[in-house]
């Protein structure tokens, strides 16, 4: 009885002990988990943020350390569904075998614990990079959809004006595949092309914005311009109708030479006139059609065509002031190109006792060519625009000849 007894006992101390190197290995199995669980972290820091050789070392060291994890606690977790320590029929034999391998998985599952802590220590400068970096990636992304939001906004006041901007609405559809990488994280794409794709996102969408922003006072503006072209077509076509008096007198008064250039203005005002009109309805039309680059450009070329017939109508009124400023008083025309040529005769001799002859001689045929302009307002129909035309010839070829003396010398010397 009383040895039965004691092997009862010694029975139980060993199954306790089981139980108790069950309890230590189990809890050494949760410490390691804890661990793994925050190193991971890190690591999925570092790989996200980290492409250096340093930190795929450290991945892979990871990677290798989890490998043996698994093994141990693959042999941890054998060793704990080995034996039932709570079965009523159970041996000292085996409940001491069953203490001695959770003993040796808990002393394997402290060792690979102690091993993950050295390697969190080592990962420790590699972690603080990448935190520092991803740091960077939440706001780069809330600005990035931010900006996307207002783009969008702005499109919606634009349709609310009642105007399309089908082109914006494409370029920022566009940018769904950019918005999908954003919202799955630097986990998945890394850092730098998180950054990267923030910042394309960002600066695409403000400029889909600030055009879309654009878009009414554009319109304003082509309205203006529009019903200004209109008024200048009209004002135009006024004008024109003063030209054939302006015309009748000039071939009454003068010879040919005098207004033979100028007889087509009034059928060239009429063209432009028409032209100008067309053209303003096709820029309607394509502001009607939100298609502004092309009114701008339709615009801009009417207000060329309606600047060049204006300037031939203006070029007809101002051919009769010259020449009857020439005809009342041809010597005050020839006084003012004397004064020229003889100012740039001075300049030519300045600081010098003759002047050289490659100035000398245009000066001297330009004095000639005023001399014979001078003496040809004879007869009773003088051609007082060729007088003109060669009085302003003379003035130009002494301008000419100050300029080269001017640049020969190296400076803006005064011609007085």
């Amino acid at each position: 009885m009383a040895a039965g007894s004691a092997r009862w006992r010694r029975s139980e101390g060993v199954r306790a002990d089981a139980q108790a190197a069950k309890d230590a290995a189990a809890q050494a199995f949760y410490e390691l988990d804890m661990v793994q669980r925050d190193v991971r972290i890190s690591v999925e820091a570092v790989t996200a943020a980290d492409g250096s050789p340093g930190a795929q070392r450290a991945i892979a060291d990871f990677a290798a350390l989890g490998t043996r994890i698994d093994q141990i606690s693959s042999a941890y977790i054998s060793a704990l569904d080995a034996t039932d320590l709570d079965a009523a029929e159970l041996d000292t034999g085996a409940a001491a075998r069953a203490r001695q391998q959770l003993e040796q998985s808990r002393q394997q599952l402290l060792a690979a614990k102690a091993d993950l802590e050295r390697f969190a220590s080592f990962l420790e400068p590699l972690v603080a990079a990448a935190e520092t970096q991803l740091a960077q990636v939440g706001p780069a992304v809330a600005r990035a959809k931010q900006s996307w939001l207002e783009a969008s906004n702005a499109l919606d006041a634009v349709r609310a004006a009642r105007l399309s901007a089908d082109d914006l609405r494409r370029r920022l559809a566009a940018l769904s595949p950019q918005l999908t990488v954003l919202g799955e994280g630097a986990g998945r794409h890394g850092v730098q092309k998180l950054l990267q794709t923030s910042a394309e996102v960002q600066r695409a969408a403000e400029a889909i914005r600030a055009e879309a922003e654009r878009l009414p006072e554009q319109a304003r503006e082509i309205d203006q311009r529009l019903s200004s072209l209109r008024t200048r077509t009209q004002g135009l076509e006024t004008k024109a109708g003063g030209v054939e008096p302006t015309l009748s007198e000039l071939r009454r008064r003068f010879s040919a030479a005098c207004w033979q250039d100028l007889q087509q203005v009034p059928q060239q005002t009429q063209d432009a006139v028409r032209d100008a009109r067309t053209r303003i309805a096709e820029a309607e039309k394509a502001r009607n059609e939100q298609r502004w680059q092309d009114a701008v450009g339709i615009l801009a070329s009417t207000r060329t065509l309606l600047n060049t017939a204006d300037g031939a109508l203006s070029m007809v009124n101002d051919r009769l002031h010259s020449l009857n400023e020439a005809q009342r008083a041809p010597q005050a025309e020839i006084e003012r190109t004397r004064f020229a040529l003889r100012d740039a005769q001075r300049f030519a001799m300045a600081g010098r006792s003759a002047p050289e002859p490659r100035h000398a001689a245009p000066l001297d045929a330009a004095l000639a060519r005023l001399d014979r302009a001078a003496e040809a307002l004879t007869g009773r129909h003088p051609d007082y625009w060729l007088f003109l035309t060669e009085m302003a010839a003379v003035r130009e070829t002494a301008a000419r000849v100050v300029q080269q003396i001017r640049e020969e010398r190296g400076g803006p010397a005064a011609t007085r």
